[in-house]
């Protein structure tokens, strides 16, 4: 029987090998992608600041 991480790898090795290339992104395209990262990352960090305040009572 093959681990769980093995299994994971072969479908993304496969799916990439199925799946066309991109197409060219052009710049509007990449100022949202880095603007939606840098908000969720934000956002992320966020919640986890509330998660360990409300954790350690300072809330």
């Amino acid at each position: 029987m093959t681990s769980v991480s093995v299994q994971l790898f072969l479908v993304v090795i496969s799916l990439l090998l199925l799946l066309p290339g991109a197409e060219a992104v052009e710049a509007g395209d990449a100022i949202a992608l880095l603007l939606g990262v840098v908000l969720s990352i934000t956002g992320i960090c966020a919640c986890l600041g509330v998660y360990a305040r409300r954790r350690n009572g300072q809330m």
